[in-house]
């Protein structure tokens, strides 16, 4: 049932894009390749254990975890899914 101008399972449609956007993320958020020796961000060895359970790691977890936090204050709010958006 359609409500208003929005079109039959348009709440479905944007459900379906935000998991499709999320798996899109961590999929590029998966290393590739052989793990660095030393961290990109500050110079530092980064840990066998570190190197050996993830894959194509490139930072120290020092480092990872500023990036991660970047990351997730730039993407706090769904500007797709969000009413505001959708009334202007």
């Amino acid at each position: 049932m359609a409500s208003g101008w929005a079109a039959d399972g348009a709440v479905q449609d944007q459900i379906d894009s935000t998991v499709d956007d999320a798996v899109q993320r961590a999929r590029e958020a998966l290393g590739q390749g052989e793990s660095a020796q030393y961290c990109h961000e500050c110079g530092e060895a980064i840990p066998q254990a570190r190197r050996e359970a993830l894959q194509g790691v490139r930072y120290c977890l020092a480092c990872q975890n500023a990036l991660d936090k970047q990351h997730a204050a730039a993407s706090l709010y769904n500007r797709r899914g969000s009413k505001d958006s959708q009334l202007r």
